[in-house]
């Protein structure tokens, strides 16, 4: 502030990713665990239309289950979403804890780009976002409906 004031200008600051993308995160549930004889896949309920930044341009986002599994041991998995798109993927050959079905993973630092870049691509509705406080939450925005996404076609 001293070099401001010696200048005499103002600053317009836009705390963007520094601050608000590691306030949020996406959390994801996995809906099946698909083992192959070369891969595992960890197929989520969110993909590509919730967080578009790794797909997009390869943004490294940490994924770690909410709840720590029993055992600790490390696999490497493909963590991809339900569209069916070689793009929809949260992660591609990423070392994660073994979890099982119905787990939920947390993917880490999508506050800034989460909800403003997702889409309702393949008909898919946004997902509601959440603001946490201590021990205290609140839904700041519904998940839309199936009703929202076709509310404006003809």
């Amino acid at each position: 502030v001293p070099y401001v004031n010696r200048l005499k200008c103002g600053l317009i600051v836009e705390p963007g990713r520094f601050i608000v993308g590691n306030s949020g995160v996406l959390l994801t549930t996995v809906t099946y665990v698909k083992k192959t004889d070369d891969k595992i896949f960890y197929i989520c309920d969110a993909g590509m239309s919730d967080l578009i930044r790794p797909p997009l341009y390869g943004a490294f986002h940490e994924i770690v289950p909410v709840v720590a599994p029993q055992s600790s041991s490390m696999i490497i998995a493909d963590i991809v979403g339900p569209i069916c798109e070689s793009s929809d993927f949260l992660a591609i050959d990423r070392s994660i804890e073994q979890v099982e079905q119905a787990s939920h993973l947390a993917v880490k630092s999508a506050g800034a780009y989460g909800f403003s870049m997702s889409s309702q691509y393949n008909s898919r509705p946004r997902a509601c976002e959440a603001l946490v406080d201590g021990q205290s939450y609140s839904c700041i925005r519904k998940r839309e409906t199936y009703e929202d996404l076709v509310r404006n076609q003809l």
